[in-house]
């Protein structure tokens, strides 16, 4: 059961938030890991995750990566969608947190972190706000202000950005830019 906070609450401390930081696995991916036969490591993202950090930088807004394990396919997505702090081979995430901050400038209260995992849970807590996707161990969706109905992998990511955005009062106008046909 996520967090219940009043919806004013919510809305004040959405209006803060500048920084999305995202797991990777289990979040960005359904957390499956498959190897080709040559060693290299596949992961799927989901193409909305993907338009929805978009939309999301296009509001002036930032996103970082905080992950436990190391990939290419992590870099390389990163890359795709203009994410320039990226944080890998970080199991411990408590010092990597302190790193993120120093690095973007950013106070806690500014960011809305997204979870799936034990290992996810400190930062969870030391955010301003704090989402877990759908199949996040309970333990995750115990500290969460929101639980998303997709998982991860599969549009959780996008459907958080909706809300945030929602939350701050912004997503309608995005929406609104993408059904003009001028």
């Amino acid at each position: 059961m996520p967090v219940a906070l009043p919806i004013t609450e919510l809305v004040l401390r959405a209006a803060k938030i500048r920084l999305l930081l995202l797991d990777v696995d289990g979040v960005l991916t359904d957390g499956s890991i498959a190897y080709s036969d040559d060693g290299a490591e596949i992961k799927r993202f989901h193409v909305r995750d993907g338009s929805g950090l978009k939309f999301w930088q296009e509001n002036g807004n930032r996103v970082a990566i905080l992950s436990g394990r190391t990939s290419i396919a992590v870099e390389r997505r990163a890359n795709e969608l203009g994410i320039d702090t990226i944080l890998q081979g970080r199991s411990d995430k408590r010092p990597a947190w302190d790193e993120l901050l120093a690095r973007t400038g950013c106070r806690p209260e500014e960011i809305c972190s997204i979870g799936d995992d034990l290992t996810d849970v400190p930062i969870l807590l030391r955010s301003g706000l704090a989402v877990a996707v759908a199949d996040a161990c309970g333990e995750v969706c115990d500290v969460a202000h929101y639980v998303t109905a997709k998982p991860g992998g599969q549009g959780a990511v996008r459907e958080a950005i909706e809300w945030l955005m929602g939350l701050q009062g912004r997503w309608a106008d995005v929406v609104l830019r993408h059904r003009r046909a001028d």
